[in-house]
């Protein structure tokens, strides 16, 4: 019986880097330091977020920022904006209450402006980045024309009412 094990199944002999003749085992690259330093001017992490193929960014999503504007705008307090995301739970809920008696219409719209709504997938909206100044800016007009409008019209209901009183006041000393 013999007492030497069968070739390759002993111990590793060591490899003679210098000797060219025999296969070489392969060499990885030295793994990067624990903690290291960012690049100058990025922000902790920035390094490795993305770099390895299959991670980074989420991709952008099918659904568009303006449709979800737009929608969330107009037909906010219905729930469209939420069903045309394909959030069908939030958007029966949003409409059965009617947004929120409002109030979850416009957080909706702020969130949609922020840039903080995502769709079922948790996938930001595409087109944020080109159209967010714009619709801030026609959102703003839009609040600020929609709060001329009602104290104007609070104003003419006011005047409209002490008329009105004045009328039945007088319609009533007539008559008696």
């Amino acid at each position: 019986m013999s007492t030497t094990p069968p070739e390759g199944t002993g111990p590793a002999e060591p490899v003679d880097p210098t000797d060219l003749s025999k296969p070489q085992p392969p060499v990885a690259p030295p793994a990067p330091a624990y903690g290291g330093a960012a690049p100058a001017g990025a922000a902790y992490g920035a390094a490795a977020y993305g770099s390895q193929p299959g991670y980074g960014a989420p991709a952008e999503s099918g659904k568009s920022f303006v449709a979800t504007w737009l929608l969330a705008w107009f037909l906010g307090v219905l729930g469209v904006d939420r069903f045309y995301l394909g959030k069908v739970g939030t958007g029966i809920l949003k409409l059965v209450t009617c947004g929120g008696l409002g109030i979850w219409a416009l957080v909706d719209i702020i969130l949609t402006l922020a840039g903080v709504q995502r769709d079922k997938a948790g996938r930001p909206l595409a087109g944020y980045e080109q159209h967010k100044k714009l619709a801030w800016i026609i959102t703003a007009i839009g609040f600020i024309l929609g709060f001329a409008g009602s104290a104007a019209n609070q104003a003419t209901i006011t005047e409209q009412f002490d008329t009105s009183s004045a009328i039945v006041v007088v319609v009533q000393d007539v008559a008696v």
